[in-house]
């Protein structure tokens, strides 16, 4: 570990012990104390785990909370330090003249000079570029605006410290540095008396909030500036034929994605589209407030267009003192129209004052940023693009980016949900009686004939349907309500879960017709909503390029298709894929659909966009961004690529505007590289396919045996794992599970993979791997050889394995075996137990095998030290969460217990930063 990381965590350590000496008492501390120096001799094989679970059997719960807000509090002070540490070391290696490294927009610049592209591909890959990070939510990362704020505080006193640290030593630095340190000190004993999670289940709303902090956070800024760098450098490289378009254009699931969610509403969708046009609106009339003071220009030094005049006459601001001031008064007057566009969208009481109503609002963004254009033309026709560029040039890129709607809300809803709604809808309007029951062919006669149709099916005041009904029909109402009001771009995109035919393709469509989202002239639909199949099985994902072929092939839909210019998005499902069949099993299946899909794009002409519904951990297609898209197979991105983010990667990735800005490169730079430059430089690629079908399928035939086939393992995972406290608990404002049964394919990814990180099993990031590739490999060393090539040169297979080698590397065996013994059916607790630890050691082995490596993660350093270090911090979590959960079970009435276990749950998952 860098000294200066090891001081960092060592310094916020002692100021943290002294708040809870302080808050708490000796007592509290020593405990503390205690099981951190336990921890540490498990970590070094000194003391047992058994000591350390003695400390805590018989502990009274408050006082167990409050070792377990210690270590959780620890954690994220250690998450703050790392990433600092992190990106200051980055920036030292760069500042000492190093090239810049992959994932960076300026190594992508050298890349694509180097390969000669044309500016025609280039203009042709940006015309209809969509790089979009999705935010959807996560039940541990529902986290409270103070500790946002406190983490914030933080990390700028610690990188002041450094500064600091850097000049001469002498009584004023020393006495700054004592300031800095009572700063720090006062901040986390804020965090100490603040609770990390709240005591209720946090609404949808909540979560809505939580997701729009990022914004305020970094978004708001980092996506309008990184749009702007690459349109003025791929322009300057290559010509103005590239369109000056946003590239990065964000996405969010909260509020809209109704998947087995019965609390997404109409009016979830109505505050999640609201709140997000009024975040962008208040951000642009902030920004236009500060440019307003900054343009004092004066007409008497500088000649100014009749346009900016006008423009200036129009802004009623008849100062005196700007009278010879058209800037300023010019943006003014747009100040106030965005003033007033709020009030009419948004509600009178959103803006203050009522100065602006002498101001007509924008009709839509396009006018707002015609305004804006005047001004620049004037600047620079005055020689001041210098000035042009700078706050003007940010709100003119953040107009490009965010319109009036800030991110594209997406709906979602499975194919079952659509269908019932479309029976009794049908029913009703004396289209057939039965229309669930009817087969696949004449469904898509009906469903044909409807969408040719313009005739409403749905009367204006739907009573006489079930709720269930009347509830999709009141969200779809909501989303063309706010389509209305924000703007095509508010909710661009319909999802169908579980998509198993074309019948399930077109049913949304005929919903999103009834309410105009979906319009119908000449027998033939037409819209600006894309309709997305998610293929989320590995079943599914090997019926996928056929289902779509076969859609394609009706021509209503295909015509749909064409005047929304030839795209196709796909969705496909990562969490699913894996719970159904493992992780290589999964990551295959996915790869493979993907080629098959993209063949049949080229087939029809169509242009594909993936959307890859990818989790923070590696069990639901977590890692790195840069690394996962350029492992896509050729013809897979071409200019675009949509990725969910959840879970407490969304907190690493985008809680600071430097952390922010590097992640969002590095989807950038993946996405240009993967569509400009040549990927999956194979020799023989079909061998390579060969290879990976087979060791999948011994993957899944491992997997199937454990998740699918043991009779004991419904029990062994539903009691090992806190799987009945993350459904029982407030954790987040979604059901654990689709149905009320027991059932694995019923139960939602995220509590999947969260119980057995919880557990640290983690088996959805690596079970069946090790199996798999000593049964392929066997006894020829050829064999092996072609591994060893494969992961040397295809990147597909190397991300794989390295990912895997990422979890494995947090997941623990003794840990899992403690969780174990909470199983009442002590044969079944030890044939499984047993079982997923034979696996673990021979999959490492494996690892080891192919990759000729000596450790997990020889090839990510920075990883390995996060993992060493943080080890036994995270151990005084587990062991207090696993006697809670003993107690909860047990009816313990103590209403500490759940409280506590929510606590350690959330620990833990801060602590492993991609838990879920």
């Amino acid at each position: 570990m860098p000294e200066q990381l090891r001081e960092d965590i060592r310094h916020l350590g002692r100021i943290l012990g002294n708040v809870i000496r302080q808050q708490e008492g000796d007592d509290i501390f020593d405990l503390v104390e205690g099981a951190r120096r336990a921890s540490f001799g498990v970590a070094k094989g000194e003391r047992t785990l058994d000591d350390l679970v003695g400390m805590f059997r018989d502990r009274d719960t408050s006082t167990m909370i409050k070792v377990v807000r210690a270590f959780s509090h620890f954690a994220l002070l250690v998450n703050l330090v790392e990433d600092l540490n992190d990106e200051n070391t980055r920036q030292e290696i760069l500042d000492g003249g190093a090239p810049a490294p992959d994932s960076t927009l300026e190594a992508t610049w050298v890349k694509l000079e180097s390969a000669d592209i044309t500016a025609e591909a280039v203009a042709e890959t940006i015309a209809t570029a969509e790089i979009a990070p999705v935010l959807t939510a996560h039940p541990t990362e529902t986290r409270r605006r103070t500790v946002f704020d406190v983490q914030k505080h933080i990390t700028a006193l610690m990188q002041e410290r450094h500064d600091i640290a850097s000049r001469p030593r002498n009584s004023r630095t020393e006495a700054r540095t004592r300031e800095i340190d009572r700063a720090i000190q006062r901040r986390i004993t804020v965090l100490w008396q603040t609770a990390l999670i709240r005591v209720v289940r946090p609404r949808i709303e909540d979560e809505i909030e939580v997701g729009l902090r990022y914004y305020k956070l970094s978004l708001l800024r980092q996506i309008p500036a990184i749009n702007h760098d690459v349109r003025h450098e791929l322009q300057a490289r290559y010509g103005d034929a590239v369109p000056a378009t946003a590239v990065v254009k964000p996405g969010s699931w909260i509020g809209g994605d109704h998947d087995g969610n019965p609390y997404v509403t109409a009016a979830t969708v109505r505050y999640a589209t609201t709140r997000a046009a009024q975040t962008v609106l208040k951000f642009y009339a902030s920004q236009l407030h500060k440019l307003e003071h900054e343009l004092s220009l004066s007409d008497r030094l500088s000649e100014v267009s009749g346009e900016l005049i006008e423009l200036a006459d129009r802004g009623h601001n008849d100062v005196p003192s700007r009278v010879d001031e058209p800037y300023r008064r010019a943006v003014h007057g747009i100040r106030g129209r965005i003033a007033a566009t709020q009030a009419e969208l948004i509600g009178s009481d959103s803006v203050e004052g009522t100065w602006y109503r002498c101001h007509e609002p924008y009709p839509g963004p396009e006018e707002f940023a015609a305004d804006l254009d005047v001004i620049d033309t004037a600047l620079r026709d005055s020689y001041d693009g210098l000035i042009a560029d700078d706050r003007l040039g940010r709100i003119r890129s953040a107009v490009a980016s965010f319109g009036f709607h800030l991110y594209s809300l997406d709906l979602r809803q499975n194919s079952e949900s659509f269908e019932n709604a479309l029976t009794e809808i049908f029913a009703h309007a004396g289209v057939t009686e039965e229309y669930r029951a009817l087969d696949e062919e004449a469904k898509r006669k009906i469903l044909v004939t409807e969408l040719g149709s313009p005739r409403p099916l749905i009367p204006p005041h739907p009573q006489n349907f079930s709720e269930e009904t009347r509830r999709e029909l009141e969200i779809v109402a909501a989303a063309a309500e706010a389509v209305e009001k924000f703007g095509e771009r508010m909710v661009p995109h319909c999802i169908i879960s579980m998509a198993q035919s074309v019948s399930d393709i077109l049913e949304p469509m005929v919903l999103l017709k009834e309410f105009g989202l979906i319009r119908v002239g000449d027998g033939q639909p037409r819209g600006e909503i894309d309709i997305i199949p998610l293929f989320e099985t590995i079943e599914d994902l090997q019926a996928g390029s056929s289902i779509l072929r076969d859609i394609w092939d009706v021509p209503v839909y295909r015509g749909y298709v064409r005047q929304r210019g030839e795209i196709q998005e796909v969705m496909l499902g990562y969490s699913d894929s894996n719970k159904d069949g493992g992780y290589f099993a999964a990551n295959w299946a996915l790869y493979d659909a993907e080629l098959d899909i993209v063949q049949a794009c080229r087939d029809n002409q169509i242009r594909l966009r993936f959307f890859h519904g990818r989790g923070g951990t590696v069990g639901r297609g977590g890692g790195p961004s840069y690394d996962a898209i350029l492992a896509q197979p050729e013809g897979a991105v071409s200019g675009s690529v949509r990725v969910t983010e959840q879970g407490e990667i969304i907190s690493a990735k985008y809680g600071h505007p430097t952390t922010a800005r590097r992640n969002l490169e590095a989807i950038v730079s993946a996405t240009l590289e993967a569509s400009l430059l040549p990927v999956d430089d194979l020799d023989h690629p079909e061998r390579a396919h060969e290879i990976m079908r087979e060791i999948a399928e011994l993957s899944r035939r491992k997997y199937a045996t454990l998740v699918h086939e043991d009779p004991g393992f419904i029990e062994y995972f539903t009691t090992s794992t806190p799987l009945q406290e993350i459904g029982a608990l407030n954790i987040g404002s979604r059901p654990a599970s689709r149905k009320q049964t027991a059932s694995i394919g019923d139960l939602r990814a995220i509590p999947w993979v969260l119980a057995w990180s919880q557990s640290r099993a983690m088996i959805p990031g690596w079970f069946g791997v090790g199996t798999a590739l000593r049964e392929w490999i066997g006894d020829d060393p050829e064999r092996l050889r072609e591994l060893r090539a494969l992961y040397r040169d295809w990147p597909f297979f190397t991300s794989v394995m390295s990912n895997m080698a990422q979890v494995m590397a947090k997941a623990e065996m003794p840990l899992m075996e403690l969780y174990a013994s909470l199983v009442k059916d002590r044969e079944v607790a030890e044939r499984i137990s047993a079982a997923i630890s034979a696996e673990y050691d021979l999959t490492i082995d494996m690892f080891l095998t192919v990759t000729g490596a000596d450790r997990l993660l020889a090839d990510n350093p920075t990883l390995e030290r996060s993992v060493r270090s943080r080890y036994p911090y995270l151990l005084p979590l587990n062991v207090i969460q696993l006697e809670l959960l003993r107690r909860y079970r047990a009816g313990d009435t103590d209403d500490g217990v759940p409280d506590g276990i929510q606590l350690t749950m959330n620990g833990l998952a801060t602590a492993l930063r991609n838990s879920g």
